[in-house]
């Protein structure tokens, strides 16, 4: 019988995403930046540029869904849409450097206030901590594969 209780972890992870981007945010007086746009700026790495269309299908909500993020985006400073190199009719997409150094900065202060909290646990705990990692990439790609399976299938896209 295994001592692993899936509902406690979904349980903890949550609260400790929220309570670390807040923590983040506050550290770095970064603004609030929606969920939804945050997943569009990881979507696209520095240096790379891609069309609404593809970040759709890549995000898997609907064109409509990521125009208007896009819309916003750009009001924000957070992306610029340049005309497609191939097809002029095409827009791409890109982060801006506003936009990266905002995460840049919340990835110092998320680490930095990670080690201060651990630094305040037992050895042993920063060790299980540590040992965790792997597990819990490969949980994450795990959870991540099974989003994408299901989301082969053919139906609607995501209107929100």
């Amino acid at each position: 019988m295994s001592d692993f209780d899936p509902a406690r972890l979904a349980a903890v992870i949550s609260p400790l995403r929220r309570t670390l981007l807040a923590a983040a945010r506050s550290a770095e007086h970064l603004p609030e930046i929606p969920d939804a746009q945050i997943e569009i700026i990881r979507a696209l790495p520095r240096g790379t540029a891609a069309t609404p269309g593809e970040l759709a299908e890549r995000l898997d909500l609907s064109r409509s869904t990521v125009s208007n993020l896009l819309r916003a985006m750009e009001s924000a400073g957070l992306v610029a849409r340049t005309p497609h190199t191939d097809d002029r009719r095409q827009v791409q997409v890109c982060v801006s450097a506003k936009a990266l150094d905002l995460f840049e900065r919340f990835d110092r202060a998320g680490a930095a206030l990670v080690a201060d909290a651990a630094a305040t646990l037992p050895a042993a705990d920063r060790r299980a901590l540590a040992a965790a990692l792997p597990t819990l990439e490969r949980l994450r790609d795990a959870i991540a594969a099974q989003r994408l399976a299901s989301h082969s299938a053919p139906e609607s896209k995501d209107t929100r």
